[in-house]
């Protein structure tokens, strides 16, 4: 896949992520890029990933052209305009917090919900497997009793995002309907559900007040009523939620994996999730 060259003058930033920056087209509206700080494959990747699951008619924006700007790659797409993230809008209106939660798990349970071609997909199990394989952080130990639990874990051909933050699902509002999608998809993968709800939970509990303001743009209390309404919406009333968050501490703390993955440190306040279970 060979990139189109672009000015990135064109441009105009709009935001950054944990991968990469954000652009809107100065004068087309139709337009909206995201350049990678690092990691060229990474590009690529989720633009493949991103073909397929909007072919799927998994509701997301239409991925474009691969880009380069002569140093870095980036991703053009069709622009959604008037978007807002779901972390951003309880940040805006806390007061709604639980509306927006409520919402965001009738999105989630939609796309876990749905059934994947898993020769077009990577296993869940199989990425993490690698991940495990290529950490420096954890012993050998450790990483057998991982490697166990992960394979023990419950065999699905359901879509996983595979970064399910609140922050990656965003929606458009008009006339009072709200129209949601999701973003992100460079590790979108197949498997058990619950490998993406620990990352819902990782990002509304596990995290200190300052980042959660700088990074959700809201308070840690709001972060935690949108996990209660969230959960409560997704598992249904007739949930025994101390069973339920027995299993979904674990999978929060195996999102570690992808953290440190990113971070390149070992994360003792997302491991502890772990310890006296899986290690």
């Amino acid at each position: 896949m060979t990139p189109i060259k672009i000015d990135l003058n064109d441009y105009v930033r709009t935001g950054e992520g944990a991968n990469g920056d954000s652009y809107n087209h100065k004068t087309d509206p139709s337009i909206m890029l995201k350049m990678y700080f690092r990691n060229f494959e990474a590009a690529q990747l989720e633009l493949e990933l991103a073909q397929k699951v909007y072919e799927m008619g998994i509701p997301t924006p239409e991925p474009g052209d691969l880009v380069t700007d002569g140093e870095r790659l980036g991703i053009r797409f069709r622009r959604i305009e008037g978007k807002k993230s779901y972390s951003r809008a309880c940040g805006d209106d806390p007061e709604h917090t639980e509306e927006y939660a409520r919402e965001f798990a009738q999105l989630c349970k939609k796309l876990h919900a749905t059934h994947v071609d898993t020769t077009q997909f990577e296993c869940v199990k199989d990425r993490l497997y690698k991940m495990l394989a290529d950490n420096p952080f954890f012993t050998d130990e450790q990483k057998a009793k991982i490697h166990a639990f992960i394979a023990a874990a419950p065999d699905c051909d359901t879509a996983i995002h595979g970064d399910l933050q609140f922050s990656n699902g965003i929606f458009t509002e008009q006339n009072g309907v709200r129209t949601p999608y999701f973003i992100d998809l460079g590790d979108f993968c197949y498997g058990y559900p619950m490998f993406d709800i620990g990352m819902v939970y990782l990002c509304c509990c596990l995290n200190n007040e300052e980042w959660t303001m700088m990074q959700y743009h809201m308070s840690n209390a709001t972060a935690a009523r949108f996990w209660d309404a969230f959960a409560a919406e997704y598992f249904g009333p007739n949930a025994n939620m101390d069973e339920v968050m027995k299993e979904v501490k674990i999978y929060a703390g195996l999102k570690t994996l992808i953290i440190e993955r990113d971070t390149h440190r070992p994360m003792p306040e997302f491991r502890a999730m772990l310890e006296g279970t899986v290690y």
